[in-house]
């Protein structure tokens, strides 16, 4: 896995689509987005898309739920719901895929191809797809279609070793925060954009494969300052101005991390419950 690419790319060259209008203030407007992850690295990436314009809409199947983080993957998008293993939502499905210009997934390796739309499917459904997905531990090494989570690749990865020497506990410590989705989804983000900037200028589409892994062996490549200074508490200072309208009533969240000169990061949509909306572009 250490000898993978932070972000692995492939190109394909269907030729240029009419460019879209761009607006300094919501350059991804009228981009659409469909957004197939779980959590949290994936919807992060939705999340920043959207936070500059992009229709992000979220495919759950019917039957998952994880009250708990909700409110953090739904901000700014549309959430339905599908079954793909029904004709019809197929169906739907790859009508909203052929009109899409970016797919974010996040399945195990080879979960979306079992379902029949591997990513030859994907291209032959849609050529001008901007194709970008995740895993945990990898797509070549042994583990690639192992099953995992942030605190897991944590464990495997020895992060939480360092942990464990840094509070002076006597078991493994993962960070306290989900940094390795965190990062990774800031980097779905910048790979789904960077495809869209080759279509529009070059006709160019990509495939970008990351991992949770891969992220994590970038994080420990950097040795720490040995600082033990414990975390500061929440001030004030790290809100968020606006009260958002939730689905579950009024909220405050921390303040976004990213500022961009001259693009004001926001949301026209709050977060609502998982499959509240139709499966069908705005």
């Amino acid at each position: 896995m250490a000898s993978e690419p932070l972000v692995h790319k492939t190109f394909q060259h269907p030729g240029a689509l009419p460019p879209w209008p761009l607006d300094a203030e919501r350059p991804l407007s009228g981009i659409r987005v469909l957004d197939l992850t779980r959590v949290l690295a994936g919807p992060i990436a939705g999340r920043f898309l959207a936070a500059y314009g992009a229709h992000v809409l979220r495919i759950d199947p019917p039957d998952w739920e994880e009250p708990g983080v909700v409110p953090e993957v739904a901000l700014g998008k549309r959430c339905c719901g599908l079954d793909l293993t029904r004709r019809d939502n197929r169906e739907t499905f790859e009508r909203l895929l052929s009109e899409a210009d970016v797919i974010l997934h996040g399945y195990r390796s080879g979960a979306l191809d079992g379902l029949g739309y591997d990513e030859g499917s994907r291209r032959r459904i849609n050529p001008h797809l901007i194709d970008v997905s995740l895993n945990a531990y990898g797509w070549t090494g042994p583990w690639k279609d192992r099953r995992g989570f942030d605190s897991l690749v944590q464990m495997s990865s020895g992060i939480a070793h360092q942990g464990m020497l840094w509070t002076g506990k006597d078991k493994p410590t993962p960070l306290p925060v989900q940094a390795l989705d965190h990062a990774t989804g800031y980097l779905l983000a910048a790979s789904a954009i960077t495809g869209l900037m080759g279509r529009l200028l070059v006709g160019s589409t990509i495939t970008a494969r990351l991992s949770l892994a891969r992220t994590a062996h970038l994080l420990a490549s950097h040795r720490g300052s040995g600082d033990s200074t414990p975390l500061s508490p929440e001030t004030r200072d790290d809100l968020a101005p606006s009260i958002e309208q939730t689905g579950w009533g009024p909220a405050q969240r921390l303040r976004f991390p990213v500022s961009i000169a001259g693009t004001p990061a926001r949301w026209d949509l709050p977060s609502g419950p998982l499959r509240s909306s139709t499966p069908e572009w705005p």
